[in-house]
């Protein structure tokens, strides 16, 4: 039997979560737990579904992006099923970019310490956004990451010139309502930020009802 990812969202198409078009991924279950994170609801381990690495994989290259963001949760907690998934992705020469509340020094004491889920994650990965958020640390100038102590990192070739030009990278927000009336929101934005934009759309739809 392959082995699974527990998936809480599945995203085919967005440009707020890295370089270029991506596919973006969201895990069930994080043990960091940051304050003030943006996605507490992914923080318990129960829920999300249950999704094969191949067949993960498969969707990702179906998608017809230029890679796959994984978030989260904790994308490292589910090293070994998500390594395996990204080796898949970049066999099809898509890019496999990584969230993670970890620091780039406990993810490679790790790997150096013998855990081989970790250390092929970090090999099947292009570019690691690592760190803990930091609430009092607001980051307002670069795309993607939330706190300034979160290090963007380039684990090989792949994005040559990328951080040469953060500051030319627009930091996206992008918000989805589906028919139901649901809300969905990807990217970042500061609490304050993201209420105004939420209570403008609220309006917005009352005004709209007849």
């Amino acid at each position: 039997m392959s082995s699974t990812v527990s998936v809480a969202r599945f995203l085919a198409r967005t440009r707020a979560e890295g370089p270029g078009e991506r596919t973006a991924i969201w895990v069930q279950g994080c043990a960091i737990r940051c304050l003030g994170c943006f996605n507490p609801h992914l923080w318990t381990f129960r829920g999300g579904e249950r999704i094969g690495v191949e067949d993960l994989a498969a969707r990702v290259v179906a998608a017809d992006t230029e890679g796959v963001t994984f978030l989260g949760g904790e994308p490292f907690d589910q090293a070994a099923p998500l390594a395996e998934a990204a080796r898949w992705v970049r066999r099809a020469g898509r890019s496999v970019m990584t969230f993670t509340g970890y620091t780039r020094a406990q993810l490679h004491q790790a790997a150096d310490a013998g855990d081989q889920a970790v250390a092929a994650l970090l090999e099947h990965t292009d570019l690691l956004a690592a760190g803990p958020f930091l609430a009092d640390q607001l980051d307002t100038a670069r795309p993607w990451v939330g706190s300034t102590n979160q290090e963007l990192v380039l684990l090989n070739d792949r994005f040559p010139h990328l951080l040469d030009g953060l500051d030319r990278t627009p930091d996206r927000i992008e918000v989805s309502v589906a028919v139901s009336g649901q809300v969905a929101v990807n990217g970042w934005a500061d609490p304050d930020a993201l209420d105004t934009l939420l209570s403008g759309l609220q309006v917005a739809r009352s005004r709209s009802t007849p």
